[in-house]
């Protein structure tokens, strides 16, 4: 849709999707670098309807919720499962996705069933395990302190059912389908997406590029914003964006 200001469209809205788990707000240190950028809240929390079970149901939800782009086509940046939801929505709408950007993400992310039980049965400290995962060695306590908070916020059979749809996706024999140019970016030290899952995506993608955050675990755009940041800025000047003006 157009504007309310009258004034031109965006081209290529850059739209950002949080991971399993989490909200918009996973994203707050990206909004600041790209203020144009939209960071969605998935079903589930943010007043967006029932959450989803399968990775392809929240990208139909993208996809079919024009209010969230402004205007197609868009620039995708996942975080984890929000980067098997672009890869999905370029797989499913090849024209409407310019680029993905994939944050610590795979094509295929099955997930330990401890994790599956813990957050069936006792979700705090599931919770816990999981950013203590998420996040380097040495990371500041104080951003493990948070990232528990805003999952904490996430009810609790959402979750769940954002970590069971992971545990389902797997694209890894359709990748060279997607036509979109994409940029990879991984931490050395992801310890929930191993660093194996991104080289096999800049592998397997046909125009990639990957980029590796030293020191980083899972977490990588909270972790490290300004090298991700600079990162997906370049990308954007590559694809030709409005975003990569800013």
């Amino acid at each position: 849709m157009p504007p309310s200001d009258g004034s031109a469209p965006a081209r290529n809205r850059l739209v950002f999707v949080h991971g399993a788990g989490g909200t918009s707000h996973g994203w707050d240190l990206q909004r600041l670098a790209f203020p144009n950028g939209m960071a969605v809240d998935l079903p589930g929390r943010g007043g967006s309807g029932p959450a989803r079970r399968r990775i392809e149901e929240y990208a139909a939800w993208l996809h079919d919720t024009p209010h969230q782009f402004g205007q197609l086509p868009a620039v995708l940046v996942g975080h984890s499962m929000g980067g098997a939801i672009a890869l999905a929505f370029a797989l499913a709408y090849p024209g409407e996705a310019s680029g993905i950007v994939l944050v610590a993400t795979g094509a295929r992310l099955r997930v330990d069933p401890a994790i599956l039980g813990g957050l069936a049965a006792d979700y705090a400290p599931a919770v816990e395990g999981i950013v203590t995962r998420s996040l380097a060695p040495d990371a500041d306590p104080r951003l493990a302190r948070r990232l528990k908070e805003a999952m904490m916020a996430v009810p609790q059979d959402v979750t769940l059912g954002d970590f069971q749809a992971c545990d389902a996706f797997d694209v890894m024999q359709r990748l060279e389908e997607i036509r979109a140019p994409a940029l990879v970016i991984a931490g050395r030290e992801d310890r929930m997406t191993p660093p194996r899952y991104s080289e096999f995506l800049h592998a397997h993608l046909r125009a990639s590029h990957l980029v590796w955050i030293e020191g980083a675990g899972h977490m990588v755009h909270v972790e490290r914003p300004r090298e991700v940041n600079e990162a997906i800025q370049r990308f954007l000047r590559g694809v030709g964006t409005d975003a990569a003006q800013e």
